[in-house]
């Protein structure tokens, strides 16, 4: 039998094999049970046993019938777990298997994509010769056999598999490639893969804070997508154990720890928020959402309620977000209503979405950011589009920056982000949403708070994050603690957290017999009128 470029493992391919009868058996069992095939007859490198049969865990069979049963598949795994070999292996069984079937390695490094595809290669090697099917490429990057079946290994990028029908889409540590690309490729790509009625898409990965696999994660748990899901823990891994957790976190941290091997969510660290209060935060999907799906409603206008909206502006070349924030400030909790984020709109065009959108919430005033662009945009608001309820701000001496009536002084339309600003903003939101004083149920907002972080006297997004939806929301904070607010809005934020403050400590030291049960009615809360007994619609 000839090998493939002098290769004893491999057969070139086009060779007449003689079949035995046992053979055809085998192949056909193999053909119909992917874990029989993979414990018979896929073989791997164990780092103590060398080359060694691959024996599975239970969770590891269970996966890989989940892949092999499934077309969308999404897995959240703790480290060290096997994902990545029981994958190789999975991937094997349909290159065998499967004819004129192409599989995609997509990874957050090309390194880590090769890696993959050279385990597919290794246990290829491996098989008995009339389980192989001759080879026509075998390199780095690709395989091909004669079956018409191939395997791609590259980067995950918005071009990375541009122009291939894809049948097998493996995306491995997918929370690693940065959310930038994420998006890329789920705008341009995704929808090409998923036009045919029998593409397999498969998503693996360790958490890496409240990014796109945490979203497609979160819809898979609560249903509200088409993927299956699998989570393997530490405690899954036979020899884990709690002196193992114990040496573990010694060497590494407990957040480390909790994200790597309990495979918590957990944002980035230094947030402007509590760690402990971004993992409780969570996300809806919206009620109503324009064509291109950059403009998403959460809640209709309600008549005679009083919303606010905050408005940044960029440059409309693909790079930053024009993002604005509608939000009900009728009463506290405040409420994100409706959300907007785009990074080709024209700033010639934005305001043209912006003030259907104002109108549509009882003439929301609105709130712009002009240290840029943003001048150009309320120009046009107020006086080509002559909409009136725009909060005008002017500097008064130590005052710094103040929202005015814009009648007396010098004023401008909107807000300039200096330094005092953003920092009083930054701790007025902090307040806010460690305090439960605001609700924000986009997704889109809790991933930029999730990653807006320190760096040096201030806050602003990690790198290849952004931050156009935070600063939103801190901009609103700034504002709710000015004098003008509080008499278009008749409350005072700072006033009632203080309130509630007292309240708090002067009911911890009453005598035991003066204790109630602190619950009185502006104490209770309904949101969204859910019904509590309806845990999917639960907002913890």
């Amino acid at each position: 039998m000839e090998t493939y470029q002098k290769n004893p493992n491999l057969k070139k391919a086009y060779q007449n094999i003689d079949w035995t009868e046992e053979n055809i058996k085998e192949f056909v069992k193999c053909s119909k049970d992917p874990n029989y095939f993979i414990r018979t007859y896929v073989k791997i490198i164990n780092l103590d046993l060398g080359l060694t049969p691959f024996a599975m865990y239970p969770y590891q069979e269970k996966m890989a019938k989940m892949i092999c049963d499934n077309r969308f598949n999404i897995i959240k795994t703790c480290r060290q777990a096997g994902k990545t070999t029981t994958s190789a292996a999975v991937i094997l069984w349909h290159l065998i298997f499967q004819e004129e079937y192409t599989i995609a390695i997509l990874a957050n490094k090309l390194t880590t994509a090769r890696e993959i595809l050279a385990r597919v290669q290794k246990a290829y090697e491996h098989l008995p010769k009339w389980l192989q099917q001759g080879v026509i490429v075998w390199n780095k990057t690709s395989l091909e056999l004669e079956n018409g079946n191939q395997v791609l290994a590259s980067s995950t990028g918005s071009s990375a598999i541009r122009g291939f029908s894809i049948n097998f889409l493996y995306l491995d540590e997918f929370a690693f490639v940065p959310r930038h690309i994420q998006s890329e490729f789920f705008t341009s790509v995704y929808p090409t893969i998923t036009s045919g009625k029998e593409t397999k898409i498969v998503i693996t990965s360790t958490p890496n804070g409240f990014d796109l696999f945490y979203q497609i994660w979160t819809n898979s748990v609560e249903e509200r997508n088409e993927y299956n899901n699998l989570m393997v823990n530490w405690w899954d891994v036979p020899g884990r154990d709690e002196e193992w957790k114990k040496k573990t976190i010694a060497n590494t941290s407990e957040d480390q720890f909790r994200q790597e091997f309990e495979a918590e969510f957990l944002g980035s660290a230094n947030t402007l928020i509590s760690p402990n209060v971004l993992k409780k935060l969570a996300f809806i999907s919206p009620i109503q959402t324009n064509n291109e799906g950059s403009l998403k409603i959460y809640k209709q206008p309600v008549k005679d309620n009083f919303y606010m909206t905050i408005v940044d502006t960029s440059r409309g070349a693909g790079i930053d977000f024009s993002a604005f924030i509608v939000i009900d400030c009728t009463k506290m909790p405040y409420e994100v209503v409706a959300v907007y984020k785009n990074n080709v709109i024209e700033p010639l065009i934005y305001p043209n979405v912006i003030v259907p959108t104002l109108k549509y919430f009882n003439n929301s005033h609105v709130l712009i950011e002009i240290n840029d662009i943003g001048q150009q945009v309320a120009d046009i608001i107020h006086n080509d589009l002559e909409y009136e309820n725009i909060v005008w701000c002017t500097f008064k001496g130590r005052g710094g920056q103040m929202i005015s009536g814009g009648f007396t002084g010098q004023v401008f339309k909107g807000v300039k982000t200096t330094k005092n600003v953003k920092r009083i903003g930054c701790a007025g939101l902090k307040t806010m949403v460690e305090n439960d004083k605001i609700i924000t149920n986009d997704f889109d907002v809790l991933n930029e708070i999730s990653t807006f972080v320190q760096r040096g006297n201030s806050y602003e997004a990690e790198e290849g994050a952004h931050d156009d939806l935070a600063m939103c929301l801190v901009l609103f904070a700034w504002a709710s603690g000015q004098n003008y607010f509080k008499e278009l809005t008749d409350t005072d934020l700072r006033a009632k957290l203080a309130y509630e403050k007292d309240k708090i400590i002067e009911e911890n030291m009453l005598p035991l017999g003066f204790l109630d049960a602190g619950m009185g009615e502006e104490d209770t809360i309904i949101i969204n009128n859910i019904n509590p007994e309806d845990d999917k619609d639960i907002i913890y």
